[in-house]
């Protein structure tokens, strides 16, 4: 049973990002992507103004007359959010932590894929991939979705940005979109992000903190990494 706490968030999050959808995203989400997913249909004869790009070579040489290829759109598109949950995601200087950022993005991102009747789906990584939620439609989806990212408790401290990249192509079996929500504090993970992009529409949007950058100078803090737990003294007040 989830607690009144995390229902009284999980609504708030749905109210706040069905009026933003309302509002802007939904038209804007829907053509941004328009003609992503698309699927061959036919051939026809090259005409002044055609997209060189979809011109078969192939096709070409056989009939001797330049021929393009025909698509049409798929009446509906698959939507990944991969969401970082390692240990760095607790740090928060403001009124929010960076997981509950994350959240609030996660949600507004899958209700206009809702809005729009694409299926969305959801995976949790830190050192490991850590949950994975099969795209579905539907609000039950996008209510579980908001939920799963409030209330699930991470095994794993670390961040293996590279192994969710992988984890993600094996999901998607057709072209889709990723959306990658995570402060990207992370390595060797750009050969993993190319071989994604070349099949899928690929977003990356940071989760950062300002504290993350700059920190006032209040003398000598006592930090830890909050993946692998080392600790440092540092002087606030030094540029070094």
């Amino acid at each position: 049973m989830l607690s009144e706490e995390i229902l009284k968030r999980v609504r708030q999050i749905e109210v706040t990002t069905r009026r933003v959808i309302d509002d802007l995203v939904s038209g804007n989400y829907r053509s941004h992507f328009k003609g992503h997913g698309v699927q061959f249909s036919d051939h026809r004869q090259y005409v002044a103004g055609d997209d060189v790009r979809h011109i078969d070579w192939k096709g070409s040489a056989r009939t001797r007359e330049p021929m393009v290829k025909k698509f049409e759109e798929e009446r509906e598109l698959t939507v990944l959010l991969l969401v970082d949950i390692s240990g760095s995601k607790a740090f928060g200087s403001a009124d929010k932590i960076k997981s509950e950022v994350a959240a609030e993005g996660a949600g507004l991102l899958a209700y206009a894929a809702n809005r729009t009747g694409d299926k969305v789906g959801l995976l949790m990584f830190a050192s490991e991939v850590e949950k994975v939620l099969a795209p579905k439609k539907g609000r039950m989806q996008v209510q579980r979705i908001i939920r799963d990212l409030l209330v699930y408790k991470p095994r794993t401290t670390g961040t293996d940005l590279g192994g969710a990249l992988d984890a993600a192509s094996r999901i998607l079996k057709h072209s889709g979109i990723v959306f990658i929500l995570s402060d990207f504090i992370a390595e060797d993970y750009g050969l993993q992000l190319k071989r994604l992009a070349r099949r899928h529409d690929v977003i990356a949007l940071q989760i950062a903190d300002p504290r993350e950058r700059s920190i006032p100078d209040v003398g000598h803090l006592l930090v830890v990494d909050p993946e692998s737990g080392a600790e440092h003294m540092v002087d606030s007040g030094s540029k070094a």
